[in-house]
């Protein structure tokens, strides 16, 4: 049966989004992630997350398939990619939380949104608003 991926919102170590991508890297591997999730696997946030602890989706791929828990596949990068301050973890997620809203994401959500019917809804200013919605976990 395929899925969408856990919200944007769940967090490891404080840090939003990568649950996700990790989560989308287990459906993909097991033939359960909606097809529609396929064009932005390794780009988005999933890119953006990577580089942000400075590893290609690659080798966070294939240390995900290999399995554990989200805390040591978090633990893992921070100890193979850059390891990330309390500081930078805050800066990721604040960023993260907000981007499409006043940025130069604006456009490619105003998109998103139409496509899936929700550009009536302005109340959906940001990547994650519009995930949860779209993904049915909130009205």
């Amino acid at each position: 049966m395929e899925q969408t991926p856990i919200s944007a919102f769940v967090t490891v170590g404080g840090m939003v989004y990568f649950p996700r991508m990790l989560d989308k890297i287990r459906k993909l591997a097991r033939g359960e992630l909606r097809e529609d999730y396929f064009e932005f696997i390794s780009k988005g946030f999933d890119g953006r997350c990577c580089r942000f602890f400075r590893l290609n989706y690659e080798a966070i791929k294939k240390r995900t398939l290999e399995g554990g828990t989200d805390e040591e596949i978090f633990t893992w990068c921070r100890q193979h990619g850059r390891d990330l301050s309390d500081e930078d973890i805050v800066i990721w997620s604040t960023f993260a939380k907000k981007r499409g809203w006043r940025d130069d994401g604006t456009e490619t959500l105003e998109k998103h949104k139409a496509a899936s019917g929700l550009a009536h809804r302005k109340d959906l200013v940001t990547f994650f608003d519009y995930y949860e919605v779209d993904e049915g976990r909130a009205p």
